[in-house]
């Protein structure tokens, strides 16, 4: 078996990146009891910030 290629330091730049998302919202995530040896359940809102946010960069990025 061969060795893994070294990665590209844009390759490492962007899992860093979404790690860092992957971090921010882990404590968001709940599991619902009865799946939780699945892993199953939902996502909680962090609140209308987020929502605002996530509208106005859609709206800047609008021509």
């Amino acid at each position: 078996m061969k060795a893994a290629a070294a990665s590209k330091p844009s390759d490492d730049a962007i899992v860093r990146e979404l790690l860092e998302i992957g971090f921010e919202m882990q404590d968001r995530f709940s599991a619902e009891p009865i799946y939780a040896k699945t892993g199953k359940g939902f996502l909680k809102s962090a609140g209308v910030d987020e929502l605002k946010k996530i509208k106005a960069a859609q709206a800047a990025k609008k021509p």
